[in-house]
């Protein structure tokens, strides 16, 4: 494994040309993720806006379950890679796109055996019913296609190809946008047509990794099955962190519609769903630029080069400090523009989501570095330490600050709750990355 891709001397700039196509990946997600519910918001409706808000801690599980196996997996075959077993490597790579396929097709018989229940379940109103059963009884369709890709989304990486996920994804979004446009404007079919459109955008990727792996004459390749119950737990525990995260969005997702809707009626949903994805698309830099490094980091982890995991570890805080004073300015200077997308400047879903942007910004100084700190103890195989970080960040603090902030401010205290929970958590990533410094060559 001496001409391996990831066995070299890495610099600055070669770090980040490598991690360049999952960053630009995870962007263009962002973005067609922001026009896909820009779609729905001005050919529908602001309230089928909320819908799809409203059923997103089902998807949340969904890609929790994908990013838990493909991160916490991931971390064992570049591990594997590393240390020139090239074979366990492929073994486990088809072992985890198996389990994935099965956690999709669970979660699709589950879902539509108790679509209803669920919906209501997650706050819907007498008006955002009907949207939110048509939407999510859709997009049941494809979740098992959505925890696959998210699987094969981090390992292309692994297998040397970034590129290709980046193409995918490029091509998995004109194709939902495109669909959008046909099936929403053109077509009539509403919130239907969006939930078909993103179903759509799900098989590609999957299609296209079931076809990339299956090739013998990559590294990383299928094999036949080999079940082993101590891979998958290994998995799933050093990936618990993503899993972590995605469940504590889910549930912070429903305490945020859950309060706005208290507070601000089905115009205060709108105007933190629009926040919401915002905060995706600026801080999918940040994710992609972590999927990216995250085999390099496991691979030299591996091999035991602590001369250059402490060099990597040096390039990562430097650019995510840069990046992060980046995100703030432009979250200040373009949070109302990105606001009136969505919305009509002069209705009340603008002017209670304009607000709201003023104060949420603040949280862009900080998240940066706490994203990287719990990804790094994952490509470290410390699942333990990622795992308490990303729930401290995304469900400890935060539930903390939805459910007391805004009974001393109001609406105010439901902003206040993000830059609140990651300034915090910004304190605690320091103190941790100190305490366990030896862990990546400091």
């Amino acid at each position: 494994m001496d001409d391996h891709l990831f066995n070299r001397e890495w610099s600055a700039a070669a770090l980040l040309r490598f991690a360049l196509p999952t960053m630009v990946m995870m962007l263009f997600m962002g973005l067609y993720t922001l026009v896909d519910t820009i779609f729905v918001a001005r050919f529908v409706n602001t309230d089928a806006l909320s819908a799809i808000n409203i059923v997103c801690p089902v998807v949340n599980l969904a890609v929790g379950l994908g990013t838990m196996l493909a991160a916490g997996g991931n971390a064992i075959v570049s591990r594997e890679m590393g240390a020139g077993r090239l074979q366990k490597a492929r073994e486990v790579l088809t072992l985890l796109v198996e389990a994935a396929a099965a956690i999709g097709v669970l979660l699709l018989v589950l879902g539509a055996l108790w679509l209803e229940p669920i919906v209501y379940a997650l706050g819907a109103s007498d008006l955002l019913f009907p949207y939110c059963r048509d939407y999510l009884g859709i997009l049941l369709l494809f979740l098992p296609a959505n925890v696959i890709q998210t699987v094969f989304s981090n390992m292309f990486i692994t297998a040397g190809r970034p590129g290709l996920g980046f193409g995918l994804s490029v091509l998995a979004g004109l194709t939902n946008l495109v669909l959008d446009y046909i099936l929403i404007a053109v077509c009539g079919l509403g919130i239907r047509g969006a939930a078909l459109g993103t179903g759509c955008g799900y098989l590609i990727p999957t299609l296209a990794g079931v076809i990339f792996f299956a090739g013998s004459r990559n590294t990383l390749s299928f094999t036949r099955l080999t079940w082993s119950w101590g891979v998958l737990r290994e998995s799933c525990l050093n990936g618990s962190s993503e899993l972590v995260g995605q469940l504590a969005a889910a549930i912070t997702t429903l305490l945020f519609n859950r309060t706005m809707m208290e507070l601000l009626g089905e115009d205060g949903v709108a105007a933190i769903t629009i926040l919401i994805y915002a905060q995706f698309l600026l801080n999918t830099v940040y994710i992609g630029f972590c999927m990216g490094v995250a085999p390099v980091i496991g691979f030299h982890y591996g091999r035991k080069n602590m001369v250059q995991q402490r060099k990597i570890f040096q390039i990562c805080v430097g650019f995510v400090t840069a990046v992060s004073v980046l995100v703030f300015a432009l979250s200040m200077l373009g949070g109302p523009c990105l606001v009136r997308l969505f919305a009509p400047g002069t209705s009340d879903v603008c002017r209670i989501a304009s607000e709201g942007f003023s104060i949420f910004s603040y949280s862009f100084s900080f998240c940066g570095l706490n994203i990287f700190t719990s990804a790094m103890f994952t490509a470290l195989s410390n699942g333990k330490v990622s795992a308490i970080l990303s729930f401290l960040r995304t469900f400890g603090l935060l539930a903390g600050g939805i459910l007391f902030l805004p009974k001393i401010w109001g609406a105010a205290g439901v902003w206040l709750a993000v830059p609140a929970a990651e300034g915090i958590m910004f304190f605690v990533s320091i103190l941790c990355l100190a305490h366990n410094r030896s862990r990546y060559g400091d």
